[in-house]
Formats: C-alpha cells, structure tokens, sequence
C-alpha cells in the first residue's frame, strides 16, 4: 500500500520557483473556459454544421502550430520568461476584445489570434520548467503542473457550463483576468536561470560539440521522431473530448449538452486532481514510454465504449477510464522528449514536437466532423477506438526500442 508520504514524494525538494509556476498554472485554469467550448459556441451559439465547427475548431488549433515555432525558436534565443510573459499578455487581450463582441465570425477570428499567442507562450513555460529542474525531478515538476492546472480547470468548467448560455461574455472577461494574474506571478516571482545559455557559449567557443539544428538533433535521435508521430494518433483520439462528445450530449439531451458537459468537464479534472499523485507515485518505477502505452489502451477503451452504450452514465465511466490515460500521457510525454533533448534545444524541441503531437488534435474535429456527418456516432467512435488500438500497438514498439537504448538520453 502507498502512504501519504509515497504520494508526495516526487513534489518534494523542488525550486521554489516550480512552485509559483504551480500556483500560477492553478490560478490561470480557474478561467480556462472558452477553448473546452469552442464546439458549442461554434455550433449552438454562431450556428455552424459538425464539419463546418470541426474546421474552425481546427483551425484555430493550428494557430498554434506557427507560433509554437516562432516562440521555440526565440526563447532558446533570447529570455524563455519574457517570450512567456509577452505573448500570454497579447492572449489575455484577445480576450478582453472578445468581452466587447457578440457571437459570431469575428470573435472566432479573435479566438484565433489567442490560440497564436498561447502557442508561443507554450514552449516558453516547458523549456523553463525543464530549466528549473534536474532529470530525476522533471516528471515530478510537469506532473505538479498538470496537477495545478486541473485544480483550477474543475472549478472553471463547473462556472462555464453555468454561464455558457446567458452569459457567454463573462466567460471571456474571468479568462483574460485570471491569465494576467497567473503570469503575473512568473512575471515578478520567477527567476530564470541562465545556465543553459552560458553553457551553450561555453561549447561554441571550446568546439567540444558543433552547433546542430533541431534536425540534426532529431536525425541522431529519431526515436523522438517515432513517438511524437505515435502521440499525434493519440491527440487525434484526444481531440474528440472536446468535440464529438459535446455534440453527442447535445444530440441525446438537448438543451442540457452544455450542463453535461460543464460536469463532466469538472469530473475530469477531479480525477486529475486525486489520481495524479497516485499514477505519479504508482508507476514512478515504469518507464516513461510504457506509461504512455498504457495510456493507449485507456484512450481506446474510453472512448471506444461511446459507440456501445450513450446513456449518461456511460459518459461518466468513459470520462473515468480515458481521465487515466489522459494522467499517464501526461506526466511522462515531455519528461521524455526533455530528458532526450540537449539543454540548449530545449525550447525548439518543445515547439517543433509538439506542432507533429498537436497535429493530430487539429486534424481530429475536421476528419471526424465529415465522418459524423455521414456515418453517426457509433461508427465514429469505433474509428476512433481503432485508430487508438493502432497507434497504442506502435508505443509498443517504440518501448520495447527504448528499453534496448536504440534512443540516447539527452542531459
């Protein structure tokens, strides 16, 4: 049996600086309302079809692409906390103009531009926290994260599904407001190290190792190449909690799909709260790659029981078995694209990865949309399910390849 102290254990002996960023992530989520609804203030508020809502939803997925690179590239130039706190500042703004707007195009287009700043902001705060960390406490430290951004998620999906239908403006005002004081806590509490770019110098000037480009990193390691293709079929399955299963409950209980929703929203982040630190601690032992596999094959049974059973129970056991496998993806993707990465790549290695990883998330509403369309429910979410078997199968393999160490460890 694990004890209290068990639990605790890889949270214990950080910086104090992951700390705030814990506390700042659980701030920023407590507003984090308007993406996990996007398909519904697409499709109920502004009117659109399931393959017009799955392209917009998309699209503004794949804002985040460009900007991710844009912001890699300039925080393993420049300040990883400035390129953070910059971009999460022009996000919140898009917000607050959002505030002032009515339902319709336009404020998806200024949704999108929010997307494009919170991309750039992303590889910023992954870099940091890999930064501020060694590679024994790097799960624990992301795990921390996840954790605190769920905390604030439960709370926030509880008030959106609240205020989704009479209120949809507030919506926008508590994001912007609890995203500006999130990073206003790394803004004045943070402190950056500088040792990464000191030692990246340091090598130029000795010669000890040439500069490589991120491809070059990517060639010599293309196990990172294999599992982030692998973790795009994941997002793919991943994408649909957002939006298949919204337009399900609204297509089941109309007028009552955001309520579900909204609670269901906050059941999963529950389940991140109270199990995080126990998979954390559970599974400390497993390699991050088997984690991850395990992770697989919850996706695919999660979401695989919605084309059998589409009572509302059945949403909440789905929710249950899939939250899981969201936990184990979670602390251990990054621990593992990090600890094979060179400190002084780490922030274009977390943009570029997960531009391949993410794409698998902005593609999931489009090709399903269209599927939805013509085929219904049940045999969308059987797609999905297969889909999931197959990219669970080939996490496999990239384990059993890790495990021989065909994938060197970065520092």
């Amino acid at each position: 049996m694990y004890g209290k102290r068990d639990f605790l254990k890889p949270y214990r002996g950080l910086k104090r600086d992951i700390y705030i960023i814990f506390i700042s992530k659980t701030i920023n989520a407590m507003g984090a309302m308007i993406f996990p609804f996007m398909t519904l203030l697409l499709s109920s508020k502004i009117g659109l079809s399931g393959s017009d809502t799955g392209f917009y939803v998309a699209m503004t997925g794949l804002a985040w692409g460009p900007a991710s690179l844009i912001g890699g590239k300039l925080c393993d130039m420049y300040s990883r906390k400035i390129v953070l706190v910059t971009a999460e500042i022009l996000a919140a703004a898009a917000y607050l103009i959002c505030f002032f707007m009515t339902p319709g195009m336009p404020m998806v287009y200024m949704l999108m531009a929010a997307s494009f700043f919170f991309g750039m902001a992303g590889p910023a705060h992954d870099a940091l926290t890999a930064d501020l960390t060694t590679k024994d406490q790097r799960q624990g430290a992301y795990s921390l994260n996840y954790l605190g951004f769920n905390m604030g998620f439960a709370f926030a999906q509880v008030l959106a599904g609240m205020l989704f239908h009479n209120h949809l403006e507030l919506m926008f005002l508590i994001d912007a407001l609890t995203a500006l004081a999130g990073l206003s806590l790394i803004a004045f509490f943070v402190h950056e190290p500088g040792v990464d770019r000191d030692s990246q110098s340091r090598i130029k000037e000795s010669g000890a190792v040439p500069e490589k480009s991120v491809f070059a990193i990517l060639a010599a390691k293309p196990l990172l190449l294999f599992f982030s293709l692998s973790i795009c079929a994941y997002r793919f399955l991943y994408s649909q909690w957002p939006f298949m299963i919204p337009l399900h409950l609204e297509s089941l209980f109309p007028g009552e799909g955001a309520k579900i929703f909204g609670i269901l929203g906050s059941f999963n982040a529950i389940i991140v709260v109270v199990m995080t630190p126990v998979l954390t601690s559970f599974f400390s032992h497993r390699s991050n790659v088997r984690k991850v596999f395990y992770a697989g094959i919850l996706f695919s049974l999660g979401f695989g029981l919605l084309g059998f059973v589409s009572f509302k129970t059945a949403f909440f056991i789905s929710v249950l078995i899939f939250t899981l496998g969201e936990i184990l993806e979670a602390i251990s993707v990054m621990p593992f694209i990090m600890n094979h990465t060179p400190a002084t790549h780490r922030g274009r290695m977390s943009s570029i990865l997960p531009i391949i990883m993410g794409a698998g998330f902005a593609a999931g509403p489009v090709i399903m949309g269209s599927v939805l369309d013509s085929r219904g429910f049940s045999f969308s979410w059987f797609l999905v399910a297969g889909i999931g078997l197959i990219a669970t199968l080939c996490m496999r393999l990239i384990d059993i390849s890790d495990a021989r160490g065909d994938g060197t460890q970065g520092k």
